[in-house]
């Protein structure tokens, strides 16, 4: 079972005047691979209260994956990525790239994506983009290798090659 985490960046999002559409895709292919949404935040674009949720979710929470939508864009409000490496001991850029080449196929904005990936002591964290169709779209890459990659970070496999 993996237990998950959605942190969402928008500054209408967090005072009421924007729904978080993002944040229900993400919820719904969460479940499709049995995992159990335990913390789910809508919070400003504001660099110290992003990183502070995503330490919070990670150390005190012990969430295993942590998937954030928004604020990875060109924006000046746009922050997530830094918070994100405020947080992250380690990158995991391939989680991103492969998000990025996929989108690519579909508009040549897909470019324009900050996106980072990356490991927090046992907790992986990944930016997604901040639209429900990109949200779509890039869960749809990287959503068969979650599962994976979480047994790797507990430590119940540690082989990735296939026989």
């Amino acid at each position: 079972m993996i237990n998950a985490g959605i942190l969402t960046a928008s500054d209408k999002g967090h005072a009421g005047d924007r729904i978080d559409e993002s944040g229900k895709v993400i919820a719904e292919f969460l479940r499709g691979i049995g995992a159990e949404v335990v913390d789910y935040k809508i919070v400003p674009d504001e660099r110290d209260i992003i990183s502070s949720n995503l330490k919070r979710m990670a150390d005190e929470l012990d969430i295993d994956l942590i998937l954030t939508t928004g604020g990875t864009g060109f924006s000046p409000r746009d922050i997530t990525p830094e918070a994100t490496l405020d947080v992250i001991d380690r990158q995991v850029p391939g989680i991103p790239e492969a998000m990025r080449a996929k989108s690519l196929e579909i508009t040549s904005r897909a470019m324009l994506s900050r996106s980072v990936s990356g490991i927090r002591d046992k907790t992986l964290i990944i930016n997604l983009p901040g639209s429900p169709k990109a949200v779509r779209e890039s869960l749809d890459v990287i959503l068969p290798v979650l599962p994976h990659a979480i047994e790797i970070l507990k430590g119940q496999t540690g082989e990735c090659a296939r026989k």
